[in-house]
């Protein structure tokens, strides 16, 4: 139980008996845990019964990609929306709505036959889940600002521990359990859980901070977005790439680990569903030691090193000759990967405020979602492994690219942005209510920290 307690607090980011630990913000903050947790348990039940389903549906690999476009496909149309639905509506009722579409949806994959059919169900599958991800990041983004704490990084472990137990728990019934009967009961589990936790989020909205009220009081403005300089976009636009590149290993992990494992290793059904579960277990840990880890080496320390460590371990896990040495080179990859995704938001939040947080979550998704694709195209025309070296080939980029904007930062008309990385977790007083001190709105807060 001690063990369990310290996994809990990193989650939460706070310790036990803390003041305003029962406050609103802590509820709406655990109940947020909890959809990200959701989120990456059921999709990755569903990634680890891939090869089952691509079995049972006859599809080859270019099939299998041009099916899984329909992930990417509904995905991206929906983002495009789902802001303008957070807006009308507010992030927490969007987020409870398009959990239960992912909980319903997630059994139609089993039902298909044919990879057109496959493809079909995927897009429902795909909107579900693009607009829960959308969603779940800008009421997050509001509650960071909010409790005044760096801990983004605290959802996505929560997003990797749930894909961990979701791949885990796939493996285990993969050989006893059909993927209908299999993701039925994912159905129910998702289902129930939101009907736990979603009053929460729509018992409370999402928190304002204090500063925009007061700005839009002082100068007389709208709450439109404000205009950024080229220079700005441009950089935010460059932390979309870094998180780009990084979440299409995270994608190409999801989707191809297991296959790559059967069908290249001949590994069986459960050691192939191992391969995601111990690459998201290698992220939930880095995420977990993420804070410490920044504080020591610096951000930018941080991101190039976690590039040049993800590409050698990828390079490892799609050439090894043994299954086992691919699963320890996929654990590797998935500790390269754990903090660049966080690190790349964080930065773009911190030059661009909210709107910089979403831009490059977008484009990250987008990698996300359009990776699996490639890699079934690139193993038609190549082979499964080969495919999967361009995993560390993007991680690479992605630490040339950190290490290139080594010197950005936010001058103090990009002070409101979210800081979640460059600021320790323990130099901000645990948040009373929904509105912030002023002092944490200080430009020297705000101002990520490379060195």
């Amino acid at each position: 139980m001690p063990h369990l307690n310290k996994v809990a607090r990193a989650l939460l980011g706070g310790r036990a008996g803390e003041p305003g630990s029962r406050s609103p913000l802590s509820r709406l903050r655990i109940a947020l845990t909890v959809f990200f947790a959701l989120d990456g348990f059921m999709f990755a039940g569903w990634v680890v019964r891939i090869p089952a389903i691509k079995q049972q549906t006859g599809a080859s690999a270019s099939d299998l990609g041009l099916a899984l476009l329909g992930v990417s496909a509904g995905a991206v149309v929906t983002m495009v929306f789902t802001g303008r639905l957070c807006r009308r509506f507010g992030s927490h009722p969007v987020t409870v709505v398009c959990a239960v579409l992912l909980s319903l949806s997630i059994v139609l994959p089993p039902q298909t036959h044919s990879a057109l059919t496959l493809g079909l169900v995927l897009l429902v599958f795909g909107a579900a889940y693009g607009g829960l991800n959308v969603a779940m990041n800008s009421a997050a983004v509001d509650l960071v600002a909010a409790l005044r704490r760096p801990v983004i990084s605290s959802f996505h472990a929560a997003f990797s521990l749930g894909g961990m137990m979701g791949a885990g728990l796939g493996g285990l019934v993969a050989g006893g359990l059909s993927p209908t009967v299999h993701l039925s009961l994912l159905t129910g589990v998702g289902l129930l859980v939101t009907a736990v936790t979603g009053p929460t989020l729509l018992r409370h909205p999402a928190p304002v901070p204090e500063r925009t009220e007061r700005e839009l009081a002082e100068e007389g403005t709208t709450a439109a977005p404000r205009r950024l300089d080229g220079r700005t976009r441009r950089l935010v636009l460059l932390f979309g790439v870094i998180a780009l590149c990084t979440a299409y290993g995270e994608g190409a992990m999801a989707d191809w680990s297991a296959l790559h494992l059967t069908q290249d290793l001949d590994a069986t059904p459960g050691l192939a569903a191992a391969g995601y579960s111990l690459f998201a277990l290698a992220m939930t840990a880095g995420r977990l030691s993420g804070t410490a880890l920044l504080e020591r080496l610096g951000q930018t320390r941080a991101l190039v090193a976690g590039g040049v460590t993800a590409a050698l371990g990828m390079l490892v896990g799609a050439l090894a000759p043994t299954a086992w040495l691919a699963l320890a080179g996929f654990a590797v990859a998935g500790l390269g990967l754990a903090n660049i995704f966080p690190v790349a938001i964080g930065r773009a939040g911190a030059l661009a405020g909210p709107g910089g947080v979403a831009a490059a979550s977008t484009l990250g998704y987008g990698g996300m979602l359009l990776g699996p694709p490639a890699i079934g195209f690139l193993a038609d025309w190549f082979t499964l492994p080969l495919a999967l070296t361009t995993v560390a080939l993007l991680a690479g980029a992605a630490a040339l690219i950190g290490y290139s904007a080594r010197n950005s930062s936010a001058g103090p008309a990009d002070s409101a942005g979210p800081a979640d990385s460059a600021r320790p977790a323990d130099s901000a007083r645990p948040a009373e209510s929904t509105r912030p001190a002023e002092s944490a709105h200080r430009p020297e807060l705000a101002r990520p920290a490379d060195e």
